[in-house]
């Protein structure tokens, strides 16, 4: 691995951004004195593919709302994140628009009555396709780790799916967990 890997730390994504502060990922990349931005590529209701539909716990082509971004790190591109939420949760909120929210998704739904309470993540490693080698602006023998995400309410009520695709040589995920 790369020595000038992104260790990445899921936590800070999981919170709402308090105060007056951007998205969680710009905050998090100027504090490290890089510059983290995104582009949205896509918003808005969508049929569950069979992935989110088990993460949700919904039945496979119900609808979601989805929001598709890339995410850049000093103008390079670094991440493909698919966030999905069930769409009664957030058909008609501004999760379903193209427009940047402020302090992220997670304090929107926050301020809608979702607040996660739990996280299961899974990681995987797989040869990426053409379209996220294009994304991605990686070669045809570079690796991408895969992360797929849910977010779960206080009653176990999946709030949220993320399937995030990233550059496996450019990437380090680091996970702390407190006992006790």
């Amino acid at each position: 691995m790369a020595s000038d890997a992104w260790i990445s730390s899921s936590l800070p994504y999981l919170r709402p951004v308090e105060g007056d502060q951007g998205d969680a990922w710009g905050e998090e990349a100027a504090a490290r004195g890089r510059r983290g931005t995104q582009r949205i590529l896509r918003a808005g209701e969508v049929s569950a593919p069979a992935v989110v539909a088990r993460l949700l716990g919904i039945e496979d082509g119900g609808t979601v709302v989805v929001r598709r971004r890339i995410m850049y790190l000093d103008e390079e591109p670094c991440e493909l994140t698919d966030s999905y939420y069930p769409a009664p949760i957030a058909a008609g909120t501004r999760l379903a628009g193209t427009a940047k929210i402020r302090g992220g998704a997670v304090a929107l739904l926050a301020e809608l009555g979702h607040v996660g309470r739990r996280v299961r993540e899974d990681v995987t490693a797989r040869m990426p396709d053409a379209q996220e080698r294009e994304l991605l602006r990686i070669g045809t023998e570079e690796p991408v780790m895969r992360l797929e995400r849910v977010v779960l309410d206080g009653a176990d009520r999946a709030i949220q799916a993320d399937l995030i695709t990233m550059p496996a040589q450019r990437r380090r995920l680091r996970y702390e967990i407190r006992m006790g």
